[in-house]
């Protein structure tokens, strides 16, 4: 296998998708207030749908040509990580605070750790433990004032903040094994495509309407327009070359993202340990493009490059 395990440009593009998703807050938090969760992932799988519709008969012939193993991959992603992730990262907005669904995302890394390692085969060397660590704690400080007093608002949020991070977790596993062998934008359109149908029954199942108003029906095409294609076609393409491990960690732009836009937007104040978690979780993604291919180890199994 090439030295070049991995790719800066891959890392940096990973980190910059997180930081669009930073940005979700600004329209998903008060359209959940006026619009049922389902309601508004749906509404947002449909335009993305729309927008890619001419690429989903060459992107289900690619994944049909993988095999069978890249298209429960395919579906999966589209199932859990983009719908059934999301409306419960946006159902925790609803019933809890603004603080929990971003906290509970600091287990995304380590669930991504322990499924790139079963699932790819990548063995990650000793001293990315402290890289993790690192990205960790930094993050945490962002999101507690107070870090050693830490209350959640209630439980069922947490739950379903928990949940859409361990799905979204495996959804950076799963993406990077797609990317390996499937062009970036068919990987972004099997996500939309499978997560339409995934989403469509969720309405179905809590009950929630298939429509909503004119205004909210505007920002939602917004919202899915900037973090969804936009974000995510940046996402797939830089995956082709970053380890899912490397990646999982180049995501902690998101809660950086998300902490400024809570101060810039909506009035948040940061203290000094939260200003010093800023400073550490950047620090940790600035550095990984420098030394990703020195804390990995060959992945046991060659992953096939995509060829575009």
């Amino acid at each position: 296998m090439s030295a070049r395990f991995f790719a800066a440009p891959g890392a940096l593009l990973v980190a910059a998708a997180a930081a669009l998703w930073g940005t979700d807050a600004l329209l998903r938090r008060p359209l959940a207030h006026s619009t049922q969760a389902a309601t508004i992932v749906f509404a947002e799988h449909v335009v993305l749908v729309l927008l890619t519709l001419p690429l989903i008969p060459a992107a289900v012939l690619a994944v049909a040509r993988a095999g069978r193993r890249y298209v429960l991959a395919a579906v999966a992603i589209g199932a859990g990580a983009s719908a059934t992730a999301t409306i419960l990262f946006t159902q925790a907005f609803v019933q809890g605070d603004p603080v929990t669904p971003v906290v509970l995302q600091k287990v995304q890394p380590l669930v991504a750790v322990v499924g790139a390692w079963f699932i790819l085969g990548e063995r990650p060397r000793a001293h990315f433990g402290w890289f993790l660590a690192a990205g960790l704690v930094g993050t945490w400080l962002i999101a507690f004032p107070s870090p050693f007093e830490i209350e959640v608002a209630a439980a069922l949020p947490a739950l379903y903040a928990l949940g859409a991070a361990v799905l979204w977790a495996f959804g950076t596993v799963l993406g990077r094994m797609l990317a390996t062998r499937l062009r970036f934008q068919h990987v972004t359109t099997l996500r939309f495509a499978f997560g339409l149908p995934a989403s469509a029954l969720a309405v179905f199942l809590v009950g929630a309407p298939f429509t909503t108003s004119a205004s909210d029906a505007g920002w939602i095409a917004a919202l899915a327009i900037v973090t969804g294609l936009v974000a995510l076609s940046l996402y797939y393409y830089g995956l082709r070359k970053t380890p899912a491990v490397i990646a999982a960690l180049a995501e902690l732009t998101f809660p950086v993202t998300a902490a400024a836009v809570g101060y810039l937007a909506f009035d948040a104040t940061l203290d000094g340990t939260q200003w010093i978690g800023v400073a550490v979780t950047a620090v940790v993604v600035l550095l990984l493009p420098m030394t990703g291919a020195r804390v990995l180890r060959a992945p046991a199994k060659e992953l096939v490059p995509a060829t575009s």
